[in-house]
């Protein structure tokens, strides 16, 4: 409750009707100072819809100076939520702060913690994408050098994709496969990324991914070309408490494989 408590002070003393006046220019309120916060609660609250009726009268529509003083500079106790008369006050300030009463404000505030924790997520989760298609551009340059190991930070290692993709790009570096990369040759683009499927412990993202390669056969000059827009499908899992890929779903995989 002592985070509610200071949480719903930063709010009064940033309402426009508070930090317009002479309030707000005072960076250390004294008891007149409290006496002027109480007539600007009292007006406010003089004219809201949550005080007309019935609950006017149970809590009331004023708020003493000394017991916004007290408010605002005495620290938090333990007993002091469980005071009813204490506990009507913040009624009447998050009534004074646009809210319909106690509970509402504090419903407010945990929504509004949750959503740059969600928001993070999403871009935690997308960036992994992005990170992932950067990675296999330059697992590509590095052909005919099989170096699947640049994938540890993003695929599980004893995961289904990181044994298939190994088993195809193997046999391409075996065929010595090169990625040209001159004049921006090959070249990629992702975009259009979206979570499909969020629950604790496993994500499925969606993303619309245009690849554009062209590998060179040492020896003989021979030139492969990848040119596909396609719709990939990324599963991740989170375990021992990493989330990393599991496992991916493209249409596309192995194509180059069966151009012999």
């Amino acid at each position: 409750m002592k985070t509610i408590y200071n949480s719903i002070r930063e709010e009064v003393v940033k309402h426009p009707k508070v930090n317009n006046s002479v309030l707000g220019n005072v960076s250390e309120w004294k008891r007149s100072h409290y006496i002027i916060l109480s007539e600007i609660i009292k007006d406010e609250l003089s004219e809201a819809e949550e005080l007309k009726g019935g609950k006017k009268f149970e809590i009331g529509n004023t708020i003493s100076h000394v017991t916004l003083q007290r408010f605002f500079e005495n620290d938090y106790q333990d007993k002091t939520h469980n005071d009813l008369r204490f506990l009507k006050t913040l009624d009447k300030i998050c009534i004074f702060l646009g809210y319909k009463d106690l509970n509402a404000y504090i419903l407010a505030i945990k929504d509004k913690k949750q959503q740059p924790e969600q928001s993070g997520d999403r871009t935690f989760l997308t960036q992994m994408v992005y990170d992932y298609c950067a990675t296999v551009f330059e697992f590509y340059k590095n052909f005919p050098d099989h170096r699947t190991e640049v994938f540890k930070n993003l695929v599980f290692e004893d995961s289904p994709f990181l044994e298939r993709a190994s088993h195809f790009s193997k046999e391409l570096c075996e065929r010595d496969f090169q990625l040209i990369t001159k004049n921006n040759r090959s070249n990629y683009e992702v975009f259009d990324i979206h979570i499909v499927t969020d629950e604790p412990d496993k994500k499925i993202l969606e993303s619309q991914e245009f690849w554009n390669l062209l590998f060179r056969v040492g020896e003989t000059g021979e030139e492969h070309f990848v040119n596909q827009l396609n719709t990939q499908i990324y599963f991740i899992r989170k375990i021992n408490n990493v989330w990393k890929i599991w496992d991916n779903y493209n249409p596309d995989a192995g194509r180059l494989n069966h151009k012999k």
